[in-house]
């Protein structure tokens, strides 16, 4: 099969995984909580990516031990397809054995059962109405084994509903985070991200048209999907008060311009 994301001008995964994603690090704060929640599991654990486009987390989920597997879940051929191609055909053989990505609606029943599942990057955002986001969550805690876990991001800050573009130059491109809109009425907005590569730009390579859901929110309607403890992980700050990547269970949080947090629902 003739590869055609070689063929595009510049390659758009590749510069989304590189702003974007930190699948390395994102596996280890999954395994570390399990530990923290369940204690050291008898047994390998198995990882499912929702939404999870060309599966980066999915491939780093099986390096880790060689017990573990993995299974993506998204609805978009193309960047699966990207992701065997340039992803799982970097694992060993043994690797690319536990690790599978799979073109499903996750409202769909009959989900593949695991012991963690993950949903970040906030790509549950796409779905605006309470009623099929609480289904969605119904999906996945009846999907996830026994002493399970369901990670989701979120972010927020009263920055976060201005229009403004954020700008992130790195080695050989430079990355925008457009805030284009907010409807304060139905909690809608849209996003868009660009790159800037070879003095070239590219405008809207990545589009969003999101509800912007809430921690309270979302607690909520975890519990009424029926996990039994909702937990929320917070960043904290370093010493120029921007974000540190270092996450803490917490029951309050602050008043920012911008910020970041995990939800983490448990089955018991």
């Amino acid at each position: 099969m003739k590869n055609k994301f070689k063929e595009l001008p510049f390659d758009k995964y590749k510069l989304y995984n590189s702003a974007v994603q930190s699948a390395d690090t994102d596996v280890l704060f999954y395994q570390d909580r399990y530990k923290e929640l369940f204690g050291k599991p008898k047994s390998g654990l198995t990882l499912r990516e929702d939404f999870c486009a060309a599966g980066a987390i999915s491939c780093e989920w099986v390096k880790l031990n060689k017990s573990y597997k993995s299974c993506g879940l998204d609805l978009d051929e193309e960047p699966m397809t990207y992701g065997r191609e340039h992803y799982i055909s970097q694992l060993t053989k043994e690797q690319k054995s536990r690790v599978l990505l799979i073109q499903k609606n996750v409202l769909e029943d009959g989900l593949p059962h695991a012991d963690i599942v993950a949903a970040v990057n906030f790509s549950y955002f796409i779905f605006k109405d309470r009623e099929i986001l609480t289904q969605y969550f119904r999906n996945v805690c009846s999907s996830l084994n026994h002493r399970g876990l369901f990670v989701v991001d979120i972010f927020g800050g009263t920055q976060c509903t201005d229009a403004i573009t954020d700008k992130t130059k790195f080695k050989n491109f430079t990355y925008y985070w457009d805030q284009k809109s907010f409807d304060p009425v139905t909690a809608e907005a849209s996003f868009g991200i660009h790159f800037k590569y070879k003095n070239k730009m590219y405008k809207d390579v990545f589009t969003y048209d999101w509800r912007m859901w809430t921690i309270p929110e979302i607690k909520e309607m975890m519990r009424a999907a029926g996990f039994d403890a909702v937990l929320v992980y917070w960043e904290g700050t370093n010493s120029k008060g921007t974000g540190n990547g270092k996450f803490t269970q917490v029951t309050q949080g602050e008043s920012c311009l911008s910020w970041i947090a995990y939800i983490i629902g448990v089955k018991k």
